[in-house]
């Protein structure tokens, strides 16, 4: 079932950037955005076509021009896409404020890369009536904005769009769902395949796969384990972004059995599925306001207790934080989180990424050695 059932998912990724460029063309406007806080559904709301920026791997030449070495792979590579071409389907180009490199780079694309629209969306910390109020006229700044270039936004087109990818998050908090119950016949490269098609789509066009996959899912799937091979140990994947699904093909093949995750762009973008409000707009403020916590917008003490819920939920025996390079929000949570961790008898590895994601002696050397701890703790 799961190599049939993600083929459409991974060509929706293979061939986005055709797709949109041919979107682009016909006279759609894309609108790119780095971060998962951003408020998709206002820029689907205006008619336009929310697509995330990534990054990948390989080398960078054109970006060193305008960035130190000292910023994220992440961030360095989707600059040296754009600048050699590569996102010239972009109209625009759009931030909720998070990390600081990520708000600083938004000012980089202005002056490097060019397009109609450039803009960063302040995200209040607190949530609060006052913070509330505050974030509602910056969205309605941000609508006025994108009005400039020939939006069509109506609240009734907001609740749609809310209500589009609430069904969207439903279904992909459902794979999850069954991850924890050892119900899901993917692995978790698989599983991040299908979730990444979703950013790399026209919405409508996304959850048309992912009901048909739907329908192909069972509850009573369980993968049967042979009795001559070692039961991989469980584990929860922490960190930044992962861009490659190879390398959570590594862990596994190294011994271990990924069955939650805290990524960005994982867990994190899709709870909560829906928000709660009279108005559509109340609705989106209100799931934006209590969004899964990322570490550049919460404390680590806040995170860690998220960290062991979902380890409870899930039956992980350990962490494996996946960090990009340079990436601040995550390394300064590390050392609390790892402690946390270790008093509730959890223990974790840290593995940094660089833009050539070549890590297989890394991982393979390391992660096993972690998984054969585990192990013996628990043999």
């Amino acid at each position: 079932m799961t190599a049939v059932s993600t083929i459409q998912f991974q060509k929706a990724i293979n061939t986005s950037t055709a797709r949109f460029t041919e979107l682009s063309t016909s006279g759609k406007k894309i609108i790119g955005y780095f971060c998962t806080y951003t408020p998709v559904e206002i820029i689907h709301a205006c008619g336009f076509i929310p697509v995330r920026i990534t990054g990948g791997h390989g080398n960078i030449d054109k970006a060193y021009q305008h960035v130190p070495d000292f910023i994220c792979p992440y961030m360095k590579r989707a600059l040296e896409k754009a600048l050699t071409g590569q996102y010239d389907f972009l109209s625009g180009l759009v931030q909720g404020y998070t990390c600081d490199a990520a708000c600083g780079m938004v000012n980089v694309w202005e002056d490097a890369v060019g397009l109609e629209i450039i803009h960063s969306i302040p995200l209040p910390y607190n949530n609060t009536p006052e913070a509330i109020n505050y974030f509602k006229s910056v969205l309605n700044e941000f609508i006025q904005k994108l009005d400039r270039i020939g939006a069509n936004f109506s609240l009734s087109a907001l609740d749609n769009s809310l209500n589009l990818y609430q069904r969207i998050r439903s279904i992909q908090y459902r794979l999850y769902q069954q991850r924890y119950e050892r119900k899901s016949g993917f692995t978790a490269a698989d599983f991040m395949t299908i979730i990444d098609a979703g950013c790399l789509m026209p919405p409508e066009d996304y959850l048309k796969i992912l009901e048909e996959l739907s329908t192909q899912l069972t509850d009573d799937h369980e993968k049967k384990q042979r009795p001559d091979v070692p039961v991989p140990i469980p584990v929860l994947v922490s960190g930044s972004l992962v861009e490659r699904p190879k390398i959570l093909d590594m862990i596994e093949a190294s011994g271990g059995r990924i069955v939650a995750d805290d990524l960005c762009n994982g867990f994190r973008q899709i709870l909560p599925i829906d928000g709660k409000g009279e108005t559509p707009m109340d609705r989106l403020i209100h799931r934006t306001m209590n969004r899964f916590p990322c570490p550049s917008r919460s404390r680590a003490v806040d995170r860690s207790h998220r960290l062991l819920d979902l380890l409870n939920q899930s039956g992980a025996k350990g962490v494996i934080f996946l960090v990009q390079k340079f990436c601040t929000p995550h390394l300064s949570d590390i050392p609390i989180l790892s402690e946390s961790l270790k008093e509730q008898g959890y223990p974790s590895i840290l593995i940094e990424m660089d833009e050539t994601w070549q890590m297989e002696g890394q991982i393979k050397t390391r992660v096993q050695g972690f998984f054969e701890m585990i192990g013996n703790k628990t043999g």
